[in-house]
Formats: C-alpha cells, sequence, structure tokens
C-alpha cells in the first residue's frame, strides 16, 4: 500500500530536483550579471589600453620606433 505516493513523487525526491532547479536559476544569474559587468565598455577599455601602451613599449625596446616616435604613440593612447 502505498497511499498515492508511490514512486512518481510526493515526499520521494521531487524536492531534490525543486531545490536544485532554483541553485540553477540563482547561478545562471549570478553568471549573467558576472558577464555583463566584465564585458562593458568601462572594464574592457582599461584592458585594452593597458595592452595597447604594452605594445608600443616593446616595439620602442626593439628599437622598431624612437623616442620621439613612442612618446607621441604614447600621448595618443592615454588620451
Amino acid at each position: 500500500m502505498m497511499d498515492g505516493y508511490g514512486m512518481t513523487g510526493g515526499f520521494g525526491f521531487s524536492w531534490i530536483f525543486m531545490i536544485l532547479w532554483w541553485v540553477l536559476i540563482i547561478v545562471g544569474i549570478a553568471a549573467l550579471v558576472k558577464w555583463m559587468v566584465t564585458s562593458s565598455g568601462a572594464g574592457s577599455r582599461t584592458g585594452s589600453d593597458s595592452k595597447a601602451l604594452d605594445i608600443l613599449k616593446e616595439r620602442y625596446a626593439r628599437g622598431e620606433i624612437d623616442e620621439q616616435e613612442f612618446q607621441k604613440r604614447k600621448r595618443d593612447l592615454t588620451q
């Protein structure tokens, strides 16, 4: 006698799936917020500026550009 609470639900494992469902939703929202913050214009611009400045410094160190060209391009990047 199962009194209607057999293998299809009731007090079985359905509460575990409900908790997992809410955890999945919360984690998804948190991942979406994190992605939106890291892909915003303010966060990505400082990263690309510093990368461009690093490349400029490498070119100057290798002797590909002279000091005058380095200073001019550095001013352009930091404005």
